[in-house]
């Protein structure tokens, strides 16, 4: 991992002034003479920039996401806590990490922060922009905003905005993290048992009823309590929280709310219309946060888009699990080429 420094002020699209930047990165390969063999990988919400640790079977020599023929590059998220500026950092104007005065982020906040690591970096063009849920946020969003920039689009898992049943399940989150008083005391340790629950809510939209139904499924009919699934649940929210923190989720929560491709641009059926790479869209077929005809609207309004479904039992987190559907599905798309 690389660490940029911009000492520059950075605006965010609600007014507010960040002094500087800390951008942390992941490349693999070179940049060719080109300078436009690049895969650009927008992460998830509580990913990082080290593609290889969350997305197995998708970075390394044959794989889809080839060194030897890429220039693979990741951002950690404004806002998240590996490392990239956000709630955890140390606010310069008081000397003590942000917390919960760290600002309201958006996705366009996001893609700007991309756009300052891709000149950085003296990128030219970028081959295939790829990403899944809030990932996917990204890479539409940075395909409207820099249509010339970005030649290829992959869209997985994800929408055109964030839809009610999203909202919904971010404002449980929220809410469970604000009944927890060490949070809403804005202490550096604070949040850890609402984060804890709040992870928990969002596993459950994840995933879905089938695939709960079937591994936390219980062999002893006479049991009255000590559930797996229960014990699953805490497990999932002691995970998250032995390596993120509150502040930070609770950010991105918030950030993920924003995501509206039709504001300030007519819509979303006209932004979709601008978008001048060539687009793939995929659906996993057992996804309930995002259902398959979010997808589908994305490639319906985006000239010549094309849309595929792989077929997952794994709920939203099939992107991540079925990742030689995901890489057989791409190679296709670029074979049409």
């Amino acid at each position: 991992m690389d660490t940029l420094k911009y000492n520059q002020p950075f605006k965010t699209e609600t007014g507010a002034i960040l002094p500087a930047l800390e951008i942390v990165y992941s490349t693999w390969g070179k940049l060719n003479s080109e300078a436009d063999n690049v895969i650009w990988v927008c992460h998830a919400l509580t990913a990082n920039s080290d593609v290889e640790s969350w997305w197995p079977g998708m970075v390394g020599k044959g794989l889809l996401f080839d060194p030897e023929r890429y220039f693979i590059v990741c951002a950690n998220v404004l806002g998240s806590c590996y490392g990239t500026t956000g709630p955890a950092s140390v606010n310069p104007g008081t000397g003590s990490p942000w917390l919960k005065d760290f600002p309201l982020i958006t996705i366009r906040d996001l893609v700007n922060v991309h756009e300052i690591l891709r000149k950085h970096l003296n990128i030219k063009h970028i081959h295939t922009i790829i990403g899944a849920s809030i990932g996917g946020f990204q890479s539409l969003e940075y395909s409207i905003m820099y249509p010339d920039i970005v030649k290829g689009l992959v869209f997985v898992a994800s929408s055109s905005r964030q839809s009610p049943w999203a909202i919904a399940f971010s404002e449980s989150q929220r809410l469970a993290m604000e009944a927890d008083q060490s949070f809403t005391a804005n202490i550096p340790e604070g949040g850890k048992k609402g984060l804890k629950a709040a992870r928990a809510i969002a596993l459950l939209s994840y995933r879905n009823p089938a695939a709960y139904n079937r591994t936390q499924v219980e062999q002893d009919d006479e049991k009255i309590s000590s559930f797996k699934a229960s014990s699953y649940q805490v497990y999932q929210g002691d995970k998250l929280v032995n390596r993120f923190n509150p502040y930070s989720y609770y950010s991105l929560v918030c950030l993920s709310d924003t995501h509206n491709i039709g504001r300030g641009r007519g819509g979303s059926a006209k932004a979709l219309s601008s978008v001048k790479a060539k687009t793939l869209c995929i659906g996993i077929t057992s996804d309930i946060l995002f259902p398959v005809e979010q997808q589908k609207y994305v490639a319906a309004n985006i000239p010549d888009a094309e849309y595929v479904e792989i077929d997952s039992f794994y709920g939203h987190d099939g992107f991540l699990i079925e990742s030689e559907s995901v890489t057989e599905t791409v190679r296709k798309f670029w074979d049409r080429d």
